[in-house]
């Protein structure tokens, strides 16, 4: 049953429970966590956390038991910042989307052809400045010369941002 309510809290929980682990959990244990989301209860007595660890299996576990360590802790935040009747009990399991998208990812590497590679002319984008409608100081298309008369064209002739070409703009804000 996931009704607003339990979906607000559950958001709150999260946040607040991300941000102690960042700023207030000084476990040398729970190092790379991510708060990835949470999950209440249907009572709101207790939530479930979803947290990714980069590295290794070893190091995951490590900060898990870190995370269950600092579970009061992590109550009496939740408890201080969000006004409930009761103080859900922390749980926290390890989020294992982040592993599946990064597996499907290397599957799909190794089913799907590479895609093309750009063309090598020096330029970032593949593009080069010497096509038809190339401008800049490099280009030498047909529109490079208007590139160059342009350039200061859209400037201003005062320092005040006014045109004073025949003087009535500059007159009428004197």
């Amino acid at each position: 049953m996931s009704t607003r309510r339990l979906l607000k809290a559950a958001e709150a929980v999260r946040e607040v429970v991300s941000m102690a682990i960042l700023t207030a959990v000084r476990d040398p244990r729970v190092r790379d966590v991510t708060v990835t989301r949470a999950e209440m209860a249907p009572d709101m007595r207790s939530a479930t956390v979803y947290v990714s660890v980069m590295g290794s299996p070893a190091k995951q576990q490590t900060a898990l038991r870190g995370l269950a360590n600092s579970a009061g802790f992590l109550q009496s935040r939740i408890a201080d910042s969000i006004e409930t009747r009761y103080t859900p009990k922390l749980r926290f399991e390890l989020d294992k989307g982040v592993k599946h998208a990064l597996e499907i990812d290397q599957m799909l590497r190794e089913v799907l052809p590479p895609e093309p590679v750009a063309a090598e002319s020096g330029s970032p984008t593949g593009l080069d400045a010497t096509g038809p409608d190339a401008t800049g100081p490099d280009a030498t298309g047909p529109h490079a010369a208007d590139a160059e008369t342009q350039d200061g064209a859209d400037e201003p002739d005062d320092a005040h941002g006014k045109e004073t070409g025949d003087g009535a703009e500059a007159d009428e804000f004197s």
